[in-house]
């Protein structure tokens, strides 16, 4: 995938590291969702990306939010975005927390269990409920299966809980894992969307919409040694609009779709000027030597996901570079699991690299932020800047 003249133009003016968002790019991966899915309605997971900027650019073109606590919603209402956009998304909240989200104007809250049923019913009446079913992972760089979601039969249980607790059991979701990266995954959950619609139908339960959820892929990721991933986004959308055809069908009310992309609308529009603090070689414990390239960014500030995606890099002075060597990419922090690239599948890089040298880190859009410490081994978090066309450029 290529970098934007946009994105490239701001890496390059750059003057020190920082975090740089192509707001138009985000855009238009917006409008792109939009078109391949006609009527999403897209509420945009806040968790991926907390930057203001970006999360204004995304409310302006009709996005809302799944929020995860009551901080991520007063941050979604300050983009202006109403309240009937912005949903408690997260499964797992404290009755103070439930009370806090009513207050502050949320009526749709996500659930999997009787025992969170019974705490909404309590603490945010009448409120409308979905309920998260269980998926594998299976296909997911991160499978997300563990904490989150309950099984087909559980979720017809909570939803008639919800029902006679006077909530109002709206709809059905999941969550296929982050960075999927099959359409078989879909599939399955479609066919337990299914299921669970059918068994709801018979106990006069109706939902009026169906979550998907996230788990949409970025694009611009490679694989460990150095190729792109390549996610099937075509084979995934025409199973998504074939399932979405399939469940309007047994329903005798309109279905509407939501779904909470992150990543796939972020990533490969955020990226990373970072520099070259060192590319030295060592002598190893086991008595090999190979190439180390120290840079000014990793894991601790803006690369928490490097232990499953690895990042294009690109060295502006150094294009043409013809002599590369394998090389162990780390961070500046004093902690060994701040590296990647190594082992049988190192990254290869120019040997003439010098301290100093600027470097771009690609596709590093998602969770750079959110993910980020505030000062381990005093290195501060990445300023973030957001860049647009010109006026009449877009």
């Amino acid at each position: 995938m290529e970098i934007s003249t946009r994105l490239a133009t701001a890496l390059a003016t750059a003057p020190a590291d920082r975090l740089l968002y192509d707001l138009d790019g985000i855009e238009d991966q917006y409008d792109r969702l939009r078109a391949e899915l006609p009527g999403v309605r897209v509420r945009f997971a806040l968790k991926a990306c907390p930057v203001d900027d970006v999360l204004r650019c995304l409310a302006d073109r009709g996005a809302g939010f799944d929020a995860a606590s009551p901080a991520e919603i007063v941050q979604a209402l300050g983009t202006g975005a109403p309240a009937d956009r912005v949903h408690y998304g997260n499964t797992v909240k404290s009755d103070h927390d439930i009370a806090e989200a009513h207050r502050l104007g949320v009526r749709t809250f996500a659930t999997d269990s009787v025992e969170d049923v019974t705490a909404i019913a309590r603490h945010a009446p009448g409120a409308r409920v979905f309920c998260r079913l269980a998926t594998s992972g299976e296909g997911a760089l991160w499978g997300l299966s563990r904490k989150f979601g309950c099984a087909p039969d559980d979720a017809v249980r909570v939803l008639a809980t919800a029902r006679a607790a006077g909530l109002v059991p709206a709809g059905l979701s999941v969550h296929v894992g982050s960075q999927q990266m099959t359409g078989e995954a879909w599939q399955q959950a479609l066919d337990t969307l299914a299921e669970v619609l059918v068994a709801l139908h018979g106990l006069g339960i109706v939902p009026d919409h169906v979550n998907l959820g996230g788990g949409l892929p970025a694009l611009g990721y490679l694989d460990r040694h150095g190729n792109p991933l390549e996610p099937p986004l075509d084979k995934m959308f025409t199973v998504l609009r074939e399932g979405m055809e399939r469940l309007d069908a047994l329903t005798p009310a309109p279905l509407d779709l939501v779904m909470e992309p992150g990543r796939h609308l972020v990533a490969d529009h955020g990226a990373v000027r970072a520099h070259v603090s060192r590319l030295t070689r060592r002598r190893q414990p086991d008595g090999t030597d190979a190439h180390w390239l120290y840079l000014s960014c990793g894991k601790f500030n803006g690369l928490y996901e490097m232990d499953q995606v690895t990042h294009r890099l690109v060295f502006p002075g150094h294009r043409d570079a013809t002599d590369l060597v394998p090389a162990v990419v780390a961070g500046p922090t004093c902690d060994s699991d701040d590296a990647y690239g190594g082992g049988r599948h190192p990254l290869r890089v120019p040997r003439s690299l010098a301290s100093g040298d600027p470097v771009w880190i690609l596709s590093a859009g998602a969770y750079a932020t959110s993910y980020t410490t505030q000062g381990f081994n005093g290195i501060s978090p990445l300023p973030c800047v957001s860049t647009r066309a010109p006026e009449g450029h877009h």
